[in-house]
């Protein structure tokens, strides 16, 4: 039988990156294979490059090859399934591997000399922070298609929601067109929590399955309405989602840590029912009575400073809450202000608080098209701009937070200031409010209230401008302004 072209792939990528044994685990993305490899003097990168199928190779804290979308998974499972591991898994030298990377290590020591001068130099940019980062980015950017389709299709279900909210539109069969979006949508959004943990636990060497079950910790799901589990901080209840996607990732990262340390304490013969149990009853516990109540004390802290920052009003206000709000929303704060939303409505017919937290997302937008002119030739944040742009313009700005603003680190303040100037906007113009809770950015326009929606779209465009100047002048980092590949 003709070998498969994945089988060809994955056989000439393994020769050339110094044999299976110098390979410790593999992932991919949308387009490439990534491989942390053991000893970097044993790549043949030019070698590798010459591939037939080989697009290009990206050379960071892994080794990533580009084969492009539609072959990666099948080119990454191949190699996985050859290693006998799942993605994700460490691949454990075998004897075989050994001697192979053995012939191979007689390279000359020139070779091994570059090697370890470059590794050198990955260890003293690896801060603390780019670490953070890094591994946030690792977490979201595989969910990138995701958010994107999602993302999008909530974005329709969002502007016909809003037409039928504000009258422009009439009838049963536009409502279960939006419902019908909105499960597609939901699919992604609602249990976002559940995949952040699945990737977080990838990204940190954990079981996969563990991570998503922190994530669904979160929800609450098995609490009863009637008996609501206590906030130990406030003496209120808990609420589900608080301590939000930050949240999840660091008790992720508390699971991960301890698992690895039962692995080593555990007998083996027990460890596949002692080890999970364990980690998750602590971790659990943990995430319900300490992570979860001490975002909900933030919260309940932050009640009070909304409530004066509202009372003081003007462009001062609209600038602290357009500035502070996605913030808020990574930390799962953001649940705080529907109550407040509600007896906007109830009492004045509107929320005057909506439009301006929506500058936020128009500040991200901002300062995405602001990288993707500087950053031109790095091809893989440029790409994940081109898909996220649509969908933050349309208010949902996931994509844009998590693939691209927040990896980076100063784009995401410069977005945020952004967010804040756009909010003073609306703050200064003054009586731009909501009729209902609705989805932000562009989606937004049809509940404006009392006509005033070209104000409205002002603060969009004052928060366009500010996130894209304060992003372009102060925001971009000279790492991702160098040449990258898809």
């Amino acid at each position: 039988m003709a070998e498969l072209k994945e089988e060809r792939l994955a056989r000439e990528i393994y020769e050339k990156v110094g044999g299976m044994g110098n390979v410790s685990k593999i992932i991919h993305c949308m387009t490439r294979v990534r491989m942390d490899i053991r000893e970097d003097g044993l790549v043949q990168l030019e070698d590798l490059k010459a591939i037939d199928g080989v697009m290009g190779v990206v050379e960071d804290d892994t080794l990533q090859v580009i084969v492009g979308p539609g072959t990666v998974n099948k080119v990454a499972g191949k190699m996985v399934e050859m290693a006998g591991v799942k993605l994700g898994e460490p691949i454990h030298v075998t004897e075989a591997a050994s001697t192979s990377s053995s012939k191979n290590s007689g390279r000359e020591e020139a070779e091994r000399m570059a090697a370890a001068t470059k590794a050198e130099q990955k260890k003293k940019n690896n801060t603390p922070i780019k670490r953070v980062l890094k591994s946030i980015s690792n977490i979201f950017v595989p969910m990138i298609p995701a958010f994107v389709g999602a993302g999008i299709i909530g974005g329709i279900a969002a502007i016909i929601s809003n037409l039928l909210l504000a009258g422009d539109i009439s009838g049963d069969n536009w409502v279960n067109i939006v419902t019908v979006l909105n499960i597609i949508k939901n699919g992604l959004f609602v249990y976002l929590q559940i995949f952040v943990g699945i990737n977080a636990a990838r990204e940190f060497g954990g079981t996969d399955s563990l991570g998503g079950i922190v994530g669904g910790i979160v929800y609450l799901s098995g609490m009863n309405p009637e008996m609501p589990l206590p906030n130990i901080f406030t003496g209120g209840d808990l609420a589900a989602g608080q301590g939000g996607i930050i949240g999840v990732i660091f008790a992720v990262w508390l699971i991960v840590l301890l698992e690895k340390r039962l692995h080593k304490l555990i007998p083996e013969a027990i460890d596949i029912i002692i080890t999970p149990t364990i980690a998750l009853l602590v971790v659990g516990m943990l995430t319900i009575f300490l992570i979860m109540p001490i975002a909900g004390l933030i919260s309940s802290s932050l009640v009070g400073a909304i409530n004066w920052v509202l009372n003081v009003g003007g462009a001062f206000s609209g600038f602290v809450l357009g500035a502070t709000f996605l913030p808020m929303v990574m930390f799962g704060l953001h649940q705080i202000l529907t109550p407040i939303h509600i007896e906007m409505i109830s009492s004045t017919g509107m929320t005057l608080l909506l439009p301006i937290l929506a500058m936020a997302g128009a500040g991200q937008v901002g300062a995405a098209i602001a990288l993707w002119i500087k950053c031109k030739k790095n091809k893989k944040l440029t790409n994940m701009i081109k898909g996220s742009l649509p969908v933050g313009i349309l208010g949902i700005g996931e994509p844009l937070i998590y693939g691209v603003t927040l990896p980076l680190g100063r784009p995401f303040v410069t977005a945020c200031i952004g967010g804040g100037i756009g909010g003073a906007v609306i703050g200064a113009i003054g009586g731009i409010g909501s009729i209902a809770i609705g989805p932000s950015g562009v989606a937004l326009v049809p509940l404006i209230a009392d006509g005033k929606w070209m104000g409205y779209i002002l603060g969009l465009l004052a928060a366009y401008i500010g996130g894209f100047l304060a992003t372009y002048f102060f925001g971009v980092p000279k790492e991702a302004m160098e040449a990258t590949e898809l």
